[in-house]
């Protein structure tokens, strides 16, 4: 099972307890999923405040 970082959404393999923010705040109850390949030019990624490729979930509780 999948987790998200609480604190910038980035999804976490579940073996790692810590996300590469380094925030330890992470959470299993997560919902939504979007893919961003290059941060600097998409503007989804500009909308979510998102700086680096990678996956994230829209919502995390």
């Amino acid at each position: 099972m999948e987790r998200a970082c609480r604190d910038c959404h980035r999804i976490i393999e579940e073996d790692r307890m810590v996300c590469k923010c380094g925030s330890n705040s992470i959470s299993k109850d997560w919902s939504g999923y979007v893919v961003i390949v290059d941060a600097e030019g998409s503007e989804i990624a500009k909308k979510l405040g998102i700086k680096k490729a990678g996956r994230y979930a829209l919502k995390v509780r």
